[in-house]
Protein backbone atom coordinates (compact mmCIF):
# COMPACT_ATOMS: atom_id res chain seq x y z
CA UNK A 1 0.00 0.00 0.00
CA UNK A 2 1.03 3.66 -0.78
CA UNK A 3 2.35 5.75 2.15
CA UNK A 4 -0.55 8.14 2.46
CA UNK A 5 0.87 11.73 2.85
CA UNK A 6 -0.84 15.18 3.43
CA UNK A 7 1.35 18.54 2.50
CA UNK A 8 0.74 21.99 4.86
CA UNK A 9 2.38 24.97 4.27
CA UNK A 10 1.43 28.52 4.00
CA UNK A 11 3.18 29.11 1.02
CA UNK A 12 1.73 27.93 -2.18
CA UNK A 13 5.53 27.64 -4.02
CA UNK A 14 6.69 25.40 -0.78
CA UNK A 15 3.31 22.86 -1.09
CA UNK A 16 3.52 22.52 -4.55
CA UNK A 17 7.08 21.74 -4.90
CA UNK A 18 6.73 19.15 -1.88
CA UNK A 19 3.26 17.72 -3.97
CA UNK A 20 5.88 17.24 -7.49
CA UNK A 21 9.07 15.88 -5.26
CA UNK A 22 6.23 13.44 -3.67
CA UNK A 23 4.61 12.65 -6.83
CA UNK A 24 7.50 11.10 -8.56
CA UNK A 25 7.85 8.31 -6.17
CA UNK A 26 5.88 5.39 -6.91
CA UNK A 27 4.84 4.51 -3.26
CA UNK A 28 4.01 7.32 -2.05
CA UNK A 29 0.46 9.50 -2.92
CA UNK A 30 -0.54 13.10 -1.80
CA UNK A 31 -3.74 12.80 -0.78
CA UNK A 32 -3.79 16.70 -0.27
CA UNK A 33 -2.14 19.80 -0.18
CA UNK A 34 -3.52 22.64 2.46
CA UNK A 35 -2.26 26.14 3.80
CA UNK A 36 -4.61 26.10 6.78
CA UNK A 37 -4.11 24.13 10.16
CA UNK A 38 -7.28 24.07 10.54
CA UNK A 39 -8.14 22.52 7.23
CA UNK A 40 -5.39 20.13 7.91
CA UNK A 41 -7.02 18.92 10.72
CA UNK A 42 -10.43 18.08 9.32
CA UNK A 43 -8.25 15.93 6.54
CA UNK A 44 -6.34 14.15 9.18
CA UNK A 45 -9.46 13.01 10.44
CA UNK A 46 -11.00 12.55 7.13
CA UNK A 47 -9.02 10.73 5.15
CA UNK A 48 -5.96 9.58 8.22
CA UNK A 49 -3.25 10.06 6.04
CA UNK A 50 0.17 8.07 7.36
CA UNK A 51 2.45 10.84 7.51
CA UNK A 52 1.65 15.16 7.45
CA UNK A 53 4.31 17.24 5.82
CA UNK A 54 4.40 20.51 7.55
CA UNK A 55 5.74 23.95 7.53
CA UNK A 56 6.02 25.91 10.47
CA UNK A 57 3.56 28.83 9.43
CA UNK A 58 0.03 28.39 8.95
CA UNK A 59 -2.71 30.24 8.69
CA UNK A 60 -4.81 30.14 11.58
CA UNK A 61 -2.30 28.36 14.20
CA UNK A 62 1.57 27.25 13.99
CA UNK A 63 2.66 24.49 12.19
CA UNK A 64 3.88 22.47 15.58
CA UNK A 65 0.63 23.66 17.42
CA UNK A 66 -1.30 21.72 15.14
CA UNK A 67 0.72 19.01 15.56
CA UNK A 68 0.49 19.04 18.82
CA UNK A 69 -3.62 19.04 18.92
CA UNK A 70 -3.68 16.07 16.37
CA UNK A 71 -1.51 13.93 19.10
CA UNK A 72 -3.57 14.58 21.73
CA UNK A 73 -6.51 13.20 19.48
CA UNK A 74 -5.31 9.87 19.86
CA UNK A 75 -6.27 8.49 16.34
CA UNK A 76 -5.76 5.22 15.21
CA UNK A 77 -3.70 4.92 13.30
CA UNK A 78 -1.55 7.78 14.53
CA UNK A 79 -0.50 10.32 11.91
CA UNK A 80 3.47 10.68 11.71
CA UNK A 81 4.68 14.06 11.52
CA UNK A 82 7.74 15.37 9.17
CA UNK A 83 8.40 18.90 9.37
CA UNK A 84 9.47 21.18 6.61
CA UNK A 85 11.28 24.28 7.75
CA UNK A 86 12.90 26.96 5.92
CA UNK A 87 15.30 27.77 8.25
CA UNK A 88 17.57 25.56 10.21
CA UNK A 89 18.91 27.90 13.53
CA UNK A 90 19.47 26.25 16.49
CA UNK A 91 15.73 28.10 18.05
CA UNK A 92 13.86 26.01 15.22
CA UNK A 93 15.69 23.04 15.57
CA UNK A 94 15.10 22.34 19.39
CA UNK A 95 11.64 23.47 19.69
CA UNK A 96 11.08 20.98 16.69
CA UNK A 97 12.46 18.17 17.84
CA UNK A 98 10.81 18.87 21.51
CA UNK A 99 7.44 18.41 19.38
CA UNK A 100 6.14 14.78 18.88
CA UNK A 101 7.75 14.89 15.11
CA UNK A 102 9.33 11.98 13.39
CA UNK A 103 11.05 14.14 10.46
CA UNK A 104 12.93 17.34 10.00
CA UNK A 105 13.78 18.35 6.50
CA UNK A 106 15.20 22.32 6.04
CA UNK A 107 14.86 24.21 2.79
CA UNK A 108 18.31 22.84 1.17
CA UNK A 109 16.60 18.88 1.47
CA UNK A 110 16.42 17.10 -1.92
CA UNK A 111 13.94 14.79 -3.14
CA UNK A 112 15.82 11.56 -2.49
CA UNK A 113 15.80 13.15 1.37
CA UNK A 114 12.47 13.78 1.35
CA UNK A 115 10.87 10.30 0.20
CA UNK A 116 12.94 8.88 2.68
CA UNK A 117 11.98 11.00 5.23
CA UNK A 118 8.05 10.26 4.36
CA UNK A 119 9.02 6.37 4.80
CA UNK A 120 10.98 6.54 7.82
CA UNK A 121 8.16 8.29 9.42
CA UNK A 122 5.55 6.12 8.41
CA UNK A 123 7.22 3.34 10.00
CA UNK A 124 7.31 5.01 12.97
CA UNK A 125 11.11 5.98 12.60
CA UNK A 126 12.84 9.15 12.88
CA UNK A 127 15.05 10.97 10.22
CA UNK A 128 16.40 14.49 9.94
CA UNK A 129 18.63 16.47 7.81
CA UNK A 130 21.95 15.20 7.24
CA UNK A 131 23.39 19.23 8.75
CA UNK A 132 20.83 18.45 11.14
CA UNK A 133 22.40 15.56 12.07
CA UNK A 134 25.80 16.39 12.24
CA UNK A 135 25.31 19.78 13.98
CA UNK A 136 23.62 17.12 16.51
CA UNK A 137 26.55 15.13 16.50
CA UNK A 138 28.88 17.94 17.02
CA UNK A 139 26.98 19.37 19.79
CA UNK A 140 27.09 16.29 21.71
CA UNK A 141 30.39 15.38 21.10
CA UNK A 142 30.94 18.96 22.40
CA UNK A 143 28.59 18.49 25.56
CA UNK A 144 29.72 14.80 26.40
CA UNK A 145 32.79 15.83 27.97
CA UNK A 146 30.65 18.76 30.12
CA UNK A 147 28.50 16.30 31.45
CA UNK A 148 30.95 13.72 32.50
CA UNK A 149 32.88 16.30 34.49
CA UNK A 150 29.55 17.59 35.62
CA UNK A 151 29.27 13.64 37.03
CA UNK A 152 32.40 13.55 38.24
CA UNK A 153 32.10 17.24 39.98
CA UNK A 154 28.91 16.35 41.94
CA UNK A 155 30.26 12.92 43.12
CA UNK A 156 33.33 14.96 44.62
CA UNK A 157 30.98 17.54 46.07
CA UNK A 158 29.36 14.19 47.70
CA UNK A 159 32.26 13.65 49.85
CA UNK A 160 33.03 14.51 53.43
CA UNK A 161 36.60 16.79 54.03
CA UNK A 162 37.53 13.21 55.90
CA UNK A 163 36.77 10.86 52.77
CA UNK A 164 38.48 13.35 50.21
CA UNK A 165 41.59 13.47 52.66
CA UNK A 166 41.76 9.85 52.39
CA UNK A 167 40.93 9.59 48.75
CA UNK A 168 43.40 11.92 47.99
CA UNK A 169 46.40 10.15 50.40
CA UNK A 170 45.32 6.33 48.68
CA UNK A 171 45.36 8.06 44.99
CA UNK A 172 48.95 9.06 45.89
CA UNK A 173 49.62 5.47 46.58
CA UNK A 174 49.85 5.18 50.80
CA UNK A 175 48.49 1.76 51.99
CA UNK A 176 45.89 2.30 54.93
CA UNK A 177 48.19 1.78 57.60
CA UNK A 178 50.46 4.93 56.02
CA UNK A 179 46.78 6.83 55.67
CA UNK A 180 46.32 6.28 59.66
CA UNK A 181 49.59 7.42 60.46
CA UNK A 182 49.11 10.33 58.10
CA UNK A 183 46.13 11.30 59.56
CA UNK A 184 46.66 10.09 62.93
CA UNK A 185 43.44 7.90 62.98
CA UNK A 186 42.98 4.06 63.98
CA UNK A 187 43.16 1.70 60.65
CA UNK A 188 40.36 0.59 61.21
CA UNK A 189 38.89 4.29 60.87
CA UNK A 190 40.82 4.17 57.11
CA UNK A 191 38.92 1.46 56.60
CA UNK A 192 35.39 2.51 57.15
CA UNK A 193 36.29 5.70 55.36
CA UNK A 194 37.51 3.24 52.27
CA UNK A 195 34.14 1.57 52.40
CA UNK A 196 32.01 4.35 52.00
CA UNK A 197 33.98 6.36 49.25
CA UNK A 198 33.53 3.08 47.20
CA UNK A 199 29.76 2.61 47.91
CA UNK A 200 29.24 6.66 47.30
CA UNK A 201 31.50 6.58 44.37
CA UNK A 202 29.89 3.23 43.07
CA UNK A 203 33.71 1.60 42.50
CA UNK A 204 34.63 -1.94 43.24
CA UNK A 205 38.58 -1.45 44.38
CA UNK A 206 41.21 0.62 44.88
CA UNK A 207 42.39 1.14 41.12
CA UNK A 208 39.32 2.14 40.28
CA UNK A 209 39.26 5.00 43.46
CA UNK A 210 42.70 6.26 42.12
CA UNK A 211 41.35 6.50 38.78
CA UNK A 212 38.46 8.67 40.19
CA UNK A 213 40.42 10.90 41.93
CA UNK A 214 42.59 11.74 39.06
CA UNK A 215 39.61 12.16 36.35
CA UNK A 216 37.58 14.23 39.18
CA UNK A 217 41.12 16.50 39.20
CA UNK A 218 41.71 16.03 42.79
CA UNK A 219 44.81 15.07 41.91
CA UNK A 220 47.22 16.67 39.11
CA UNK A 221 48.50 14.57 36.38
CA UNK A 222 51.95 15.14 35.81
CA UNK A 223 54.39 14.44 33.70
CA UNK A 224 57.52 12.22 34.10
CA UNK A 225 56.16 10.16 37.55
CA UNK A 226 54.12 7.00 36.56
CA UNK A 227 50.68 6.48 39.00
CA UNK A 228 50.91 4.70 42.14
CA UNK A 229 52.16 0.58 41.69
CA UNK A 230 48.25 -0.30 42.58
CA UNK A 231 49.02 -3.74 42.17
CA UNK A 232 51.62 -3.65 45.34
CA UNK A 233 49.20 -2.26 47.60
CA UNK A 234 46.19 -3.75 49.82
CA UNK A 235 43.06 -2.28 48.87
CA UNK A 236 43.08 -1.35 52.81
Amino acid sequence: MPVKVLVCDQLPIIRDGLRTALDAESDITVIDTTDSAIHAIMLVRRHRPNVVITGLHLKGMPGLEMIRRLAAEDLQPPPRFVVFAMSDSDEIIDDVLKADVNGLLVKDSTGEELGSAVRAAARGQTIVAPQVAQRLVDWFRCRAPVRREERLGSALAGLTPRERQVLELVARGLSAAEVAAELVIGVTTVRTHLYRLRHKLNVRDRAQLVSFAYRAGLMPIQDGPDLPDLAERPTG
